[in-house]
């Protein structure tokens, strides 16, 4: 089940990250969201550089293939891996407040919106103050940014992670009623 969902992980990346050969321009990057789900959902801790790794060289590959400028692909393209390393972090403490019930949403709502705010604060203010890409890169001109920028990010993540939960709960009861009628004698 890992590898399944580590598969699906991957490939929702690559079908969303930047424009290249297999992504899918209709829809938002998924890359917060598989960051965070990479830490709800699987056991490893290697997946958190694998997926920085991949996101890495899908960035590389667009840019060498003239899809992407190299705006992004600065000194601060690093502090994406810190707001990455939080995402996971958010996704794996969630890991351990979770329970198959509804009642879990709203600690899955509070530990999505604090680990975005700070992965937020980490990869968007670490480009805002050290790519070198703003004249005068000041405090208030970064806060001036935020409410046009984070609510599309939180919304992106909240609704990749909310269907990936609807899609793992439908799962499980599927699961559940496939062994229920395993046990029922006949």
């Amino acid at each position: 089940m890992q590898v399944l969902v580590g598969t699906a992980l991957a490939a929702l990346m690559i079908c969303t990250r930047g424009q290249h050969f297999a992504s899918v321009d209709a829809l938002p990057s998924a890359s917060w969201a598989v960051f965070f789900l990479a830490g709800a959902l699987l056991r490893p801790m290697w997946a958190l550089p694998l997926f920085f790794v991949l996101s890495s060289l899908l960035d590389f590959a667009s840019l060498a293939s003239g899809t992407i400028t190299d705006w992004c692909l600065s000194p601060a393209y690093w502090a994406l891996a810190l707001a990455y390393a939080t995402l996971w972090l958010g996704g794996h403490m969630y890991r351990g407040l979770h329970r198959d019930a509804w009642s879990t949403v709203p600690r899955l709502a509070l530990v999505l919106l604090v680990t975005a705010s700070v992965a937020y604060l980490l990869s968007k203010g670490g480009f805002w103050f050290f790519s070198g890409r703003y004249a005068e890169p000041t405090l208030s001109g970064f806060i001036a940014r935020i409410p046009h920028y984070y609510p599309r990010a939180l919304g992106t993540l909240a609704g990749y992670v909310g269907v990936a939960f609807v899609l793992r709960s439908a799962w499980l009861g599927m699961a559940a009623r496939v062994n229920a009628r395993r046990s029922v004698p006949a």
